[in-house]
Formats: structure tokens, C-alpha cells, sequence
């Protein structure tokens, strides 16, 4: 028996029910907190997602967009209608781009179009606009000039002596001047009168010279023989080598004297089309940090207005309170500083991209703002239902829970859309289609204000109708888990109680355990000490000594076997 009980108490002591109790102790404090923190869900359940924030969140993006695009939309009012173009061909022009018609329109201090239509002006042209042509004696195909179009280098000029015979001859003529392309971009009308008509280029000549150079160059008209094989110095017998020595020698001068004026007249169109791109470059600069300095302004002031409504709201409305929520606000813009400075970036792409495109970039980053919308839902959703604790959730409050979801980012997305509505129909009202400077129009701020409030509220009562559907979905599987988890509790608690009692009845059993060895081990001790006592004198007893003896000591037997 004794064996049986120590090999008991060795097998229960090996299965060490002391840290047995205290692992289930443990345990017991675990499922506690999971109860409380499935009661608490279970009171959480129900309260709406503040879908407001998200819409005016994305109405707000939208707003900065517009502050951008007015002021892309007033840079190009200011540049006289023309969008941003930095590029060297449209400020700077070249006599190439001319002859071609590519006019460099962003010059602001040269119109370059007025130019190239008064050229063009001055030449006859068919049905189709196309520029007639005539062969010259060299064979070279000019331009018809039209009926009065060498008339203005006439006037006023002197004309020559009848008397004598000579005429005064432009040696650069009126006609090679008006045809030449680089003489059209780069001179003023003024500039090609006054050379034409300057002493370098008004000579005397024979008349009948005169009349039988005509618009040819001095060259080509002394040495280029007519339909007959003759050269001028054939047909007029006074065309003596000095007089030929002479037309040369003042030919040479004044095409020295025109080519640095038209060198003169490109340079001067070189250095303003590079005055021309500063002052692009600064314009646009200047709209694009304003747009930028009222979008940070409009941040700030978003901040103090939410504050002050909170203010509003509390219950001490004192001026001590009010300076805490307007210092509250300064220290949550800088704290969104960051984001703050994001927002105003974008503020700067679209008025650089307004001030590119035009117009049409307020139409593309409110599809863009869609488009974005939409794709940051599908990944919202797709992080939700990829979290791990989600996973855990039945596929109908899953699926509740991503159109959740989808509808917050379809109400954002809503609100842009319905803002092009309401905007375009109050801007037939004339007094709310007055513009305020990098805001955009009245008609354009009601709009986006409108549009968030039914938005938003349209998308609220569908979240509501969703989330009470999840909250008696939910609230019925968190009643079902508080229920097991206190059924687990309990049976922990069973559990523990059955080890505290096991390990009480050990501890008694080890304790009688410990008595009976130290009685048997005093028993021993009396007998061999007993036996030592009587040992000699007993081999001189009688009989009957004896037997009274082990009398005794069978009575000191029992007595000691009844201690046990």
C-alpha cells in the first residue's frame, strides 16, 4: 500500500500540477480580456464610418485643383490668350520659320503675324491662295507683286531729272526688298522705306538703264544676257566701262550697308524673343506661386475654421479656449505640413499643366481625381481583405464591408461628377459667374460645396443601411463568441478547480506519507534499543521471567503499531 501511494504521488509530482494551476490561471486572465474586448466590440458595433471626411477630403483636392486651373486659365488671359510655350521657335523668330509660316506668336514686343501678313499682302495669289510666279530674265521664278505695292517706297522720294535723263535708281530694288523673307521678319516697314530710299541706295542712273534693270540686281543685270544673247553693254552704246566700274562699285556698297542692316533687324528680333521667354517664364512663375501661397493659405484657414467649429461647439467658449483651438490649428498645419506641401505641389502641376493645355486640364483632373478615387478603393478593399484579421470574418460581412468601401470612394467620385452639373447650371445665373482670383467662379465654388453636401449625404444613408445590416450580423456572432468564451472560461475554471483539489489531496497524502515513515522509523529506533536493553539480562531469566517479558514488549508492539 505504502508503495502504491508513493508511486501516486511520484507520477502526480511529475506532471507538476503547480505550474499546471498557474498556466491556467494565466490562461483564465487571457480569456477574461478577450471577453471584455468582445464586449466592447459588441457596443462599438453599429457606429457609422464619417464618410463625410472622405468626400469633402476628395472635394477639397478638387477645389485646390480649380485654384490651379484659375490660375493657369488667368496666365493665359494675361499672355494674351496663348497658352505656355517656353520653347526658342515661339519666342524667338527665324527667317526659315517665317518663309514657312511658323510664327514665333509669343513675342510680345514684335508682332510677327502682322508681319507675315502684310508680306504676304504683297503678292498676286490664284483662287486656291496660292502666290503667283514669273520667270526673270536669269530664269529665277519671283513673285508677282500685286498693283501698288512698291508704291510707299516711291513717296516723298527724289525721283530724278527728265531734262538730263537719269533717274534715281533704288540699286537694292523696291522689289528684291519686299520679297526677301529675312527684310519681312526682321524690318519694320519704316526701316525697309528709310534704307531704300537712304543715299547708300538711291543713286542716279540713266533712265534707260534704269528701266532696263528693273528689279534685277546690279549683277545680274549687267551680266546676264537677254532672249537675243545681248548683254546691256550690247545694247546701249553709252555703257562704257567706267560707267559699269561705277554701278558696281555703288552696288557693292549698298548691299554692304543693307546686309548689316538686316543682320542689324535679326539680331534685334534674336535679343527680344529672349526678352519675350523671361517674361513668359515670369508670368507663369508668378501664377504658379501665388496659386501655391493661397493653396497653403487655404489649408491653414480649413484648420482654423475646423477648430473654430469645434470652439463653437464645446461648452466654454471662452477667449482663453478659443486662442487653445487657434494654437491647436497652427501646431495640426504644421504637423500636416507634409501633406500640406504635397497638396500645393499638385496646385502647381495644374496651373503649369492649365497654363500648357489650357482650359481643358480643369476637365482632366477631375478625371484624373476620379480615376484616382476609384483605384485607391479597389486597393483599399483589396489591403482589407488581405489583412489577416479579416480573413476571420464570414464572407458576407466580407463582402458588406468592402462595398462599404466602394460606396465611400462612388460618393467622392459622385460629388466630382455632380459637380459639372450643378456648376454648368449656375453659371446661366450671370451674378454667380463673376471669377474670384485663383478660386474660379461662384458658380464653380457652389458647385463643388453642393455637390459634396448631396454626395456625401446620398452616401451616408447607404453606409447606414449597410452598417446596421453588418451590426445585427455581427452583433449575433459576437453574442455567439461572448457565449463560448465564457463556456470556455468555465471550463477552465472546472479544470482548475479539479488540479487545486488533485493537488490538495496530494499534499495530504504526502503529509500522512511523512508521519507513517518517521513512526516507523521511531519504531524501529525503540527496537533495536529496547532489544540492547534487555538483551544480557534475559539469558539469566527464568521461564517465567521471560514470558512476562515478551509480554511487555508484544503490549510496547501493539501500542507503537497503533501510533501508525
Amino acid at each position: 500500500m505504502a508503495n502504491q501511494n508513493e508511486n501516486q504521488i511520484a507520477m502526480n509530482e511529475a506532471v507538476d500540477l503547480g505550474g499546471l494551476e498557474k498556466s491556467l490561471t494565466e490562461a483564465i486572465e487571457s480569456q477574461v480580456s478577450d471577453l471584455d474586448s468582445l464586449t466592447e466590440e459588441l457596443q462599438n458595433i453599429g457606429n457609422p464610418e464619417q464618410l463625410g471626411k472622405v468626400v469633402m477630403d476628395t472635394v477639397w483636392e478638387q477645389l485646390m485643383n480649380n485654384m490651379g486651373s484659375v490660375a493657369g486659365e488667368d496666365f493665359i488671359k494675361e499672355n494674351g490668350n496663348m497658352t505656355l510655350d517656353l520653347s526658342k521657335d515661339a519666342h524667338i523668330q527665324t527667317t526659315d520659320n517665317f518663309a514657312d509660316g511658323k510664327i514665333a506668336s509669343h513675342n510680345k514686343e514684335i508682332n510677327y503675324q502682322e508681319r507675315y501678313d502684310n508680306w504676304q499682302g504683297n503678292f498676286e495669289k490664284d483662287k486656291s491662295e496660292q502666290i503667283k510666279y514669273h520667270s526673270d530674265r536669269t530664269g529665277k521664278q519671283k513673285e508677282n507683286l500685286v498693283k501698288g505695292a512698291r508704291k510707299k517706297y516711291d513717296e516723298g522720294r527724289p525721283k530724278g531729272s527728265k531734262e538730263k535723263g537719269m533717274d534715281m535708281d533704288h540699286t537694292v530694288s523696291a522689289g528684291e526688298i519686299i520679297r526677301d523673307p529675312k527684310v519681312a521678319a526682321h524690318l519694320t516697314e519704316q526701316e525697309k522705306i528709310n534704307f531704300a530710299n537712304s543715299s547708300s541706295n538711291l543713286n542716279e542712273m540713266n533712265s534707260s538703264h534704269n528701266r532696263s534693270k528693273s528689279d534685277l540686281s546690279m549683277k545680274e543685270w549687267l551680266e546676264t544676257p537677254n532672249a537675243n544673247g545681248q548683254k546691256p553693254k550690247d545694247i546701249f552704246n553709252d555703257l562704257d566701262d567706267e560707267t559699269i566700274k561705277s554701278y558696281y562699285e555703288k552696288d557693292m556698297q549698298a548691299r554692304e550697308k543693307w546686309g548689316k542692316t538686316k543682320n542689324q533687324g535679326e539680331q534685334s528680333s534674336i535679343e527680344s524673343g529672349k526678352k519675350s521667354r523671361r517674361e513668359e517664364a515670369f508670368k507663369v512663375g508668378k501664377a504658379a506661386v501665388g496659386a501655391v501661397a493661397m493653396s497653403l493659405l487655404a489649408a491653414f484657414i480649413k484648420e482654423v475654421v475646423k477648430k473654430f467649429i469645434k470652439w463653437l461647439s464645446s461648452k466654454e467658449k471662452t477667449l482663453e479656449n478659443l486662442l487653445a483651438n487657434i494654437k491647436a490649428a497652427i501646431s495640426s498645419f504644421v504637423k500636416n505640413l507634409g501633406q500640406n506641401l504635397l497638396s500645393a505641389g499638385q496646385t502647381l502641376a495644374t496651373t503649369i499643366a492649365t497654363a500648357i493645355f489650357g482650359p481643358i486640364t480643369r476637365t482632366f483632373t477631375k478625371a484624373f481625381t476620379m480615376l484616382k478615387q476609384g483605384m485607391k478603393s479597389v486597393a483599399d478593399a483589396i489591403a482589407y481583405i488581405r489583412k489577416p484579421e479579416n480573413r476571420k470574418k464570414s464572407l458576407s460581412i466580407l463582402v458588406a464591408e468592402v462595398g462599404k468601401i466602394i460606396v465611400v470612394g462612388l460618393s467622392a467620385v459622385g460629388a466630382l461628377a455632380l459637380n459639372d452639373v450643378i456648376e454648368k447650371g449656375l453659371m446661366a445665373i450671370p451674378p454667380l459667374a463673376i471669377e474670384i482670383p485663383l478660386f474660379g467662379s461662384l458658380a464653380s465654388i457652389l458647385g463643388l460645396a453642393t455637390s459634396g453636401l448631396i454626395a456625401g449625404l446620398i452616401g451616408a444613408m447607404v453606409l447606414n443601411y449597410i452598417d446596421k445590416w453588418i451590426a445585427q450580423k455581427r452583433k449575433a456572432e459576437a453574442t455567439v463568441k461572448i457565449i463560448e468564451k465564457q463556456n470556455e472560461i468555465l471550463q477552465t475554471q472546472e479544470v482548475q478547480k479539479l488540479v487545486v483539489e488533485e493537488e490538495l489531496v496530494q499534499t495530504k497524502e504526502r503529509a500522512f506519507q511523512n508521519i507513517a515513515d518517521r513512526h516507523t522509523e521511531a519504531r524501529k529506533i525503540m527496537k533495536e534499543t529496547l532489544a540492547n536493553v534487555f538483551e544480557e539480562p534475559m539469558k539469566d531469566v527464568t521461564p517465567v521471567e521471560e514470558s512476562d517479558n515478551k509480554k511487555d514488549l508484544d503490549e510496547l508492539q501493539r501500542l507503537l503499531e497503533g501510533l501508525l
